[in-house]
């Protein structure tokens, strides 16, 4: 009788650990971008043109100012998620899924690396 694994091997983990600080450099650097342009005086060199022009431009550049906070709450919350699974690795629970305790397959994980549920879980809550 085989004894299914019950958490991934310290190499295993080291490999995953090596992926996410990949992908966290990468969101944090894209996330740094993101409110960097937010901060930045939104003065597009508009001063001397007609006032209709100006109030269409502000319109624009609100929405693409709510659009670039969107994406930065998004990416946020990404790193967060990364940075919670680096927490798994040091505790040695990373891969399992929350729901059934069972590994999630090292495709899906290299694929999302903060999964925290299998396809199967994850379909079966979104039923």
């Amino acid at each position: 009788m085989s004894q299914e694994k019950k958490r991934y091997t310290d190499a295993d983990l080291l490999e995953f650990k090596e992926l996410i600080n990949n992908k966290l450099k990468e969101a944090q650097e894209h996330y740094a971008l993101l409110i960097a342009s937010l901060s930045h005086s939104d003065d597009h060199g508009t001063d001397d043109t007609g006032r209709t022009f100006n109030m269409m431009e502000d319109g624009s550049e609100t929405l693409s100012r709510e659009e670039v906070a969107q994406l930065a709450a998004r990416q946020e919350k990404f790193i967060q998620n990364l940075q919670n699974a680096l927490i798994r690795i040091e505790n040695k629970t990373y891969g399992v899924c929350r729901i059934t305790n069972k590994l999630i397959p090292k495709e899906r994980l290299r694929l999302v690396p903060h999964a925290t549920m299998s396809v199967d879980a994850k379909n079966a809550q979104n039923r």
